[in-house]
């Protein structure tokens, strides 16, 4: 094995711990939601600066495979794609910050009816769930694990779509919950931004895997019509 594949390896191993870490980051921040559990949102956001440091450090390995080893083929586009990733990653873990902030600020539980009707749960468990699949995508190098978030992502973009509708309907019939309405459609707001994260990783695993990049063929597709 070539110094080259080690330090591959190293990155590939590197940028799993950190996704494993923002996953983890969101899974406790729906727990710290449903039971209203300040302390832990609290170590969401102290969570939040191994996130950060893991975003430098992967950056500053890329940078140093470009200028040690300057990678071609399916080298380059792994250590591209990760570069992507690693960004997405970063981001993600901010949003899981964001909601572990207004977790920390709301001043009553999130009303279980107001959950079931809004669907938050169940997009947050959506939401959870394509960043999984992605990262078994990037793990397994798996296309096919990669191209079923894009499906994914459609419910909870349908949920986005109608939760102002809800929520405010919602308000209209409890005005005295109106701060816990609008924190909790912040953070369906948020968890459609964690679907575009997943969708975008997901691209660039198949970018890696098949040298296919997604969004130019869009462009080139709408450009057609």
């Amino acid at each position: 094995m070539s110094h080259l594949d080690i330090e591959l390896q190293q990155l590939k191993a590197d940028t799993i711990k950190m996704w494993t870490l923002v996953n983890l980051q969101l899974n406790k921040g729906k727990e710290a939601l449903l039971k209203l559990d300040k302390d832990l949102a609290r170590e969401i956001i102290l969570s939040e600066k191994r996130v950060n440091a893991s975003e430098i450090k992967l950056d500053s390995d890329c940078e140093n495979i470009f200028a040690l080893f300057n990678p071609v083929a399916v080298d380059l586009r792994f250590v591209l794609a990760v570069l992507k990733i690693n960004s997405n990653l970063e981001r993600t873990g901010d949003i899981a910050e964001g909601i572990a902030k207004f977790v920390i600020n709301v001043d009553h539980n999130f009303d279980t009816h107001l959950l079931e009707i809004s669907r938050g749960v169940e997009m947050y468990d959506a939401a959870i769930k394509m960043m999984n699949d992605a990262l078994e995508a990037f793990d397994k190098e798996n296309t096919s694990i990669a191209r079923k978030i894009f499906q994914q992502d459609e419910l909870l973009d349908e949920i986005n779509f109608k939760s102002s509708a809800v929520i405010a309907e919602y308000i209209r019939n409890n005005p005295e919950r109106i701060e816990v309405a609008l924190y909790l459609l912040s953070i369906i707001r948020k968890l459609e931004r964690v679907g575009d994260q997943a969708k975008n990783m997901a691209e660039e695993v198949i970018f890696y895997i098949e040298a296919k990049v997604l969004k130019h063929r869009k462009i080139i597709e709408i450009d057609k019509e």
